[in-house]
């Protein structure tokens, strides 16, 4: 029988279940090793070796961490600096819609009418029920800065997978300053993925414990987690869940195989496929009118280039925006990574996760993401894979910042610092100096002017306008061709062609200005009669398609093209307006399973689940290669 030790190497009672939750964790050994005495018992000049730098001390705790990524993000999302990203505004569309039509996701400002069903709607849902207190831009900081605590919770708790408490706090610390959240955050704008993987890397523990001990409550946990994380975001639920589920079910049947208390083999595979089968039944019925949307809607349109995809080594811009400001100094872990990875088993199955990610995240510079995804890589960003790959990443940057900081002391303190720092300042002034639409300017007065005299009564589209689409859909009921919502649209003439959004048509050359040919030849067909300009390389274009200037506003700086002879808009997509009662389930079941997965979560574990917990954690000593505890 294993002996428990304190930091000193006195021997510890077993009885005494205070001492062993306040002080480090114990250590399975019978001798007490150079790192285990006190300061005062070592020689003066006796230096550790790197294999005895094994810490035993408290983790940072939660309040800190939390404090800390409050520190770091709340002033500037109270800046709103994510106003500037690519899709915030999008996001914030999609809520706006929800504010007033609750029941009904058949959204008529985008696309001649389409159904908000295509995009899982949790996040909006959240910032169209908190902005009745703060208005739509200060909820959608809200829930961002929601999923940015959830993160650091989600992250330390992952984290104690797979190393001890204390560089499971350190890993935590560190995703408050990770360069691909800011990037996702204040750049990309990625609402539903930065939202989804916080509440996967909580439900992680819990399903650790279901499939290991058997554990109920855990069961239960993991269960309502992993189906509110499905009604976050679809790519997640798709992909990204794989990349960390996977490992931890390797790690599960190792311990299960090499720990004590074993049961059967079957016994851990029933457990697997009984929690498979919960929640994949659970996200069926929660996610069912977007797997019919899904099913009957298949996105078979022309893939829309992105530079996400692009060779890295080949497009250098392409590989600063998307490899170097995400990962910042994370690139400099990466040999602690693969050599600690590699070196310890119990961490190999998180090094494959991570390392799989990583090549899918590198794009089209490796073949890894067209083999694994298939078609599917022309219709992903890339950006998400290098955000979980930074994710799975943290435990080792934790563990590396242990043994740092332990033989270097404030040395190791004052450059980690540095380098978070830098990174995170890095990705978030990259959304500055590299905003997703350099033109500040205001919609309003293209509101008002759609919202007079009858004007909304006819469709129009943007040309120059960038992401302000989005704003300009809340605040008019006009109808618009245009959208920035790719895989919600149906319309032919936007689908055959491999462009995005009507109002960015010259950035994507040919296959941009096809699109844009082919909405304004059947503009009779959509009631399409204003055109409003921004950028007047469009002016020959509309000239020769039969489009004259009528009106100017900002200042003569958006002219408002209209075509004589256009019948008022009329509903073209009304076949495909989806059912009432699939509109009651969508305003009910995802939001409904996040109040149940908050409700479910306030289950206590109980004192002597947690002393369980304690005991379970890898050593630090178990984590250095040669040194393996038996």
């Amino acid at each position: 029988m294993a002996i428990r030790r304190d930091v000193t190497g006195r021997a510890l009672p077993r009885g005494d279940a205070d001492t062993l939750f306040h002080e480090a964790i114990v250590q399975k050994s019978e001798t007490v090793m150079p790192h285990e005495r006190a300061p005062h018992d070592r020689a003066p000049n006796e230096r550790l070796a790197p294999e005895q730098v094994i810490p035993q001390q408290r983790p940072i705790p939660m309040s800190l961490l939390l404090l800390a990524a409050l520190a770091v993000h709340l002033p500037l999302l109270l800046m709103k600096l994510p106003l500037k990203s690519f899709d915030t505004n999008f996001h914030i569309f999609f809520a706006s819609h929800y504010l007033h039509h609750w029941f009904d996701p058949w959204n008529t400002n985008w696309y001649a009418g389409f159904s908000q069903m295509t995009y899982p709607p949790l996040p909006q849902q959240w910032v169209a029920v908190v902005s009745h207190v703060m208005g739509l831009d200060l909820a959608y900081m809200a829930v961002q800065m929601t999923a940015i605590l959830l993160l650091v919770l989600g992250v330390y708790r992952f984290a104690r997978l797979w190393v001890s408490p204390r560089a499971a706090s350190y890993a935590a610390l560190a995703s408050v300053f990770v360069g691909a959240e800011s990037f996702l955050v204040y750049s990309a704008g990625q609402l539903g993925t930065t939202s989804a993987a916080p509440l996967y890397l909580n439900a992680l523990p819990f399903l650790y414990e279901w499939v290991r001990f058997g554990r109920w409550r855990a069961f239960l946990k993991a269960s309502v987690l992993f189906t509110a994380a499905a009604a976050a975001h679809h790519a997640t639920l798709l992909f990204g869940s794989f990349f960390f589920a996977l490992p931890v079910l390797a790690l599960a049947l190792r311990d299960h195989e090499e720990g004590e208390g074993r049961v059967s083999t079957p016994a851990f595979v029933a457990r697997t496929l009984a929690i498979m089968v919960v929640v994949g039944a659970a996200i069926a019925a929660v996610l069912l009118p977007f797997w019919i949307a899904l099913l009957k809607y298949p996105v078979t349109q022309t893939p829309i280039p992105h530079a996400s995809r692009a060779n890295y080594l080949l497009s250098p811009g392409a590989g600063l925006n998307y490899f170097v400001v995400p990962y910042g100094a994370l690139v400099l872990a990466l040999p602690f990574i693969f050599w600690r990875g590699a070196a310890v088993a119990r961490l190999r199955p998180l090094l494959l996760g991570f390392w799989v990610a990583f090549l899918v995240g590198l794009g089209g510079t490796t073949p890894v993401g067209h083999l694994l995804l298939g078609r599917a890589f022309e219709v992903l960003t890339m950006e998400r894979f290098s955000y979980w790959a930074s994710l799975l990443a943290l435990p080792f940057v934790g563990l590396l910042a242990l043994e740092m900081i332990q033989r270097f002391r404030m040395k190791a303190m004052v450059s980690l610092a540095v380098l978070a720092a830098a990174t995170c300042a890095f990705a978030v002034s990259w959304a500055t100096y590299r905003p997703a639409d350099a033109a500040d300017f205001k919609v309003d007065d293209v509101a008002i002017w759609l919202n007079r005299d009858g004007h909304d009564k006819y469709s129009y589209i943007t040309l120059g306008f960038g992401n302000k689409i989005s704003r300009l859909a809340m605040e008019t009921d006009a109808p618009s061709e245009d959208g920035e919502w790719n895989s919600g649209r149906l319309l032919p003439e936007l689908t055959k062609y491999g462009a995005a959004a009507l109002t960015s048509s010259k950035y994507f050359g040919k296959p941009g200005l096809d699109s844009l040919r082919a909405i304004l030849e059947h503009a009779d067909h959509y009631g399409l009669k204003w055109i409003f300009v921004r950028d007047r390389y469009y002016d020959p274009l509309l000239v020769f398609a039969g489009w004259r200037p009528v009106d100017s506003l900002d200042d003569n700086t958006i002219i408002i093209w209209a075509k004589d002879g256009i019948p008022p808009a009329m509903p073209v997509n009304a076949p495909q307006i989806p059912p009432h009662w699939q509109g009651m389930m969508w305003g009910i079941l995802p939001f409904g399973s996040s109040l149940l997965a908050i409700l479910v979560m306030l289950i206590p574990e109980g004192r002597r689940r947690e002393l369980e917990a304690e005991e379970s954690y890898p050593s630090d000593e178990t984590l250095v290669p040669g040194r393996m505890a038996s």
